[in-house]
């Protein structure tokens, strides 16, 4: 660790505590006028964003990115318009900070109110995937916290133009311009010194590929935000619609097998057998490589045997994993057994057979008759996400601008001492 990239993270920690102890006590109003202007100079600046991301894309094909890699990393005039409209429907939303989420009264007289307040300062690493840039800064403005955002190196050129847009909303709203920075610098030391900052930032949020999830919980003195992998499944039960489930299915996995919401592993009722080898060859005719059982090899020849490892593989490739289960329980203790607890689907019309399932299925997200690839903060009406949290504390699931505050305790009394 350099001696100037130790100075350089103090420094952004320090602007960002203060940021944050200022963006605590903004009105919602002014947080609402900082985000529609940060829109406004994305569609300003949409062409200059396309320029940046240009030169992304063309180091990352030399690079020789995957291409559902090159798909997160892509920046086109819809993505763009996207990321502008999440910052307006995030500045939409009800204020979170302030908020009164229980009180009551005492014998005493005392009234007690839990209120909910910003974390502080969030740290966010991420991958590819630029829009984050835009979609974690407007989450954590909104809910009062500084936010300090490591972009990949991948996508170092977008992030820094999506960057400098933000920049001008913010700045035009009056509010500091430290509450959002951008580390300058693609050196992977400076993830490490990141995750030693318990001076400075209060929780971190990893958002990205195994490796990377990997060694920020491994390294991390901070709390984490994370869900390691998406390794979601759609299960066609017995009572399936045929046409429900041929299309689910192929949006689950195909619409972008890139992101951490595509189903990768499908399981097929042995009551539903008779759909097996049309959601098959749908999936092979989109492109898409089927690996599977001895059951959904009896149906193509040219599925590839599945190994164990398949079970348990986020492949973020036009590749599936396809298996045949004796009930609605077999497809559950599957899942509890290979998934990562992120996101799972049933297509039934029975309903009793459903709520087995969605009981059951220990993950942050179950969805009934309908496609996993809506595991999606925008999806849920938070405007955007800043992850998936696969964990049990605090936040579950998208991670928008509630999950971003905590809460304090105000007691309310008329000069009331405690009885010795």
């Amino acid at each position: 660790m350099t001696t100037e990239l130790h100075t350089l993270m103090t420094d952004l920690g320090q602007k960002a505590r203060t940021a944050a102890r200022q963006l605590a006590l903004v009105p919602g109003p002014a947080k609402d006028a900082a985000l529609r202007g940060a829109a406004a100079a994305i569609r300003a600046q949409a062409e200059v964003i396309k320029a940046a991301n240009a030169k992304d894309m063309a180091a990352g094909e030399a690079k020789g990115l995957t291409k559902a890699l090159l798909d997160r990393l892509l920046l086109n005039d819809a993505r763009i318009e996207g990321m502008a409209a999440g910052l307006e429907v995030i500045a939409g939303l009800e204020e979170p900070v302030g908020r009164v989420l229980a009180e009551w009264d005492r014998p005493n007289g005392l009234r007690i109110q839990r209120v909910a307040v910003p974390l502080g300062v969030i740290g966010i690493i991420y991958e590819s995937r630029p829009n984050v840039t835009a979609d974690a800064a407007g989450l954590c403005l909104k809910s009062g916290n500084a936010a300090i955002l490591r972009g990949g190196s991948e996508s170092y050129n977008s992030s820094q133009a999506i960057m400098a847009a933000l920049r001008t909303g913010i700045e035009a709203a009056g509010l500091p311009l430290e509450a959002v920075q951008m580390i300058p610098t693609t050196d992977r030391a400076a993830v490490g010194e990141m995750l030693t900052m318990t001076d400075y930032i209060d929780v971190i949020v990893p958002r990205g590929g195994k490796s990377l999830v990997e060694r920020v919980t491994a390294e991390s003195r901070i709390p984490l935000f994370q869900h390691l992998e998406g390794i979601c499944h759609t299960y066609v039960a017995a009572a399936a619609d045929a046409e429900m489930a041929r299309k689910v299915v192929m949006n689950a996995k195909m619409r972008r097998t890139g992101v951490c919401g595509s189903t990768e592993t499908l399981l097929v009722d042995t009551q539903a057998q008779a759909l097996l080898p049309v959601l098959v060859r749908d999936l092979l005719e989109a492109g898409c490589e089927v690996r599977g059982d001895a059951a959904t090899q009896a149906v193509d020849v040219r599925v590839v045997p599945a190994t164990d490892e398949d079970w348990r593989t986020e492949y973020l490739d036009a590749i599936i994993s396809v298996k045949v289960v004796d009930g609605v329980q077999a497809a559950v203790d599957h899942i509890n057994t290979n998934g990562s607890h992120h996101t799972e689907a049933i297509i039934t019309e029975d309903a009793a057979a459903a709520e087995i399932f969605l009981n059951g299925c220990d993950s942050a997200i179950v969805c009934w008759n309908a496609s996993t690839q809506f595991a999606d903060g925008g999806e849920f009406g938070m405007g955007a996400e800043i992850g998936i949290s696969t964990g049990r504390m605090h936040a579950r699931g998208p991670v928008g601008v509630e999950q971003l505050c905590t809460f304090k305790y105000k007691v309310l009394g008329s000069g009331q001492t405690r009885p010795g």
